[in-house]
């Protein structure tokens, strides 16, 4: 699968295209219209540039074209944050734990789900 890069307003379509697809033009347009104000031509028009860097593919439906992802989704999230990290953090990951909790309470809820993360992580390592 081809690695690619996308921008902030690409992840809009292919969280969307990830959660439901095939989607035409107009479905696209409309689930996104609230939160982005983008009309038809600019969804075509960032349609026609994912699909030129290979994160879309589309066919021909009955009455309108119909675009799928070609991205893998867990590909590219781990892409974007391995980037994140390196831009942010230097690439320390402890760095951007202890930025995130000390800027901020953190629930126990949320706590107890690093702390299970990480122990995941450390028998896996050991596997």
């Amino acid at each position: 699968m081809k690695q690619v890069n996308l921008s902030d307003a690409e992840w809009k379509i292919m969280n969307l295209l990830w959660q439901q697809s095939p989607m035409t033009i107009m479905q696209i347009t409309r689930a996104l219209e609230e939160d982005t104000g983008w009309g038809k031509h600019t969804v075509i028009t960032m349609l026609n540039r994912m699909e030129a860097k290979g994160a879309v593919a589309h066919r021909e439906g009955e009455r309108a074209k119909l675009f799928y992802p070609l991205a893998d989704q867990k590909q590219a999230a781990a892409r974007e944050t391995r980037g994140f990290l390196e831009r942010v953090y230097q690439g320390s990951l402890s760095m951007m734990v202890n930025s995130m909790a000390s800027s901020r309470e953190l629930s126990r809820e949320e706590i107890q789900e690093l702390c299970d993360i990480l122990k995941k992580a450390e028998e896996d390592a050991h596997d």
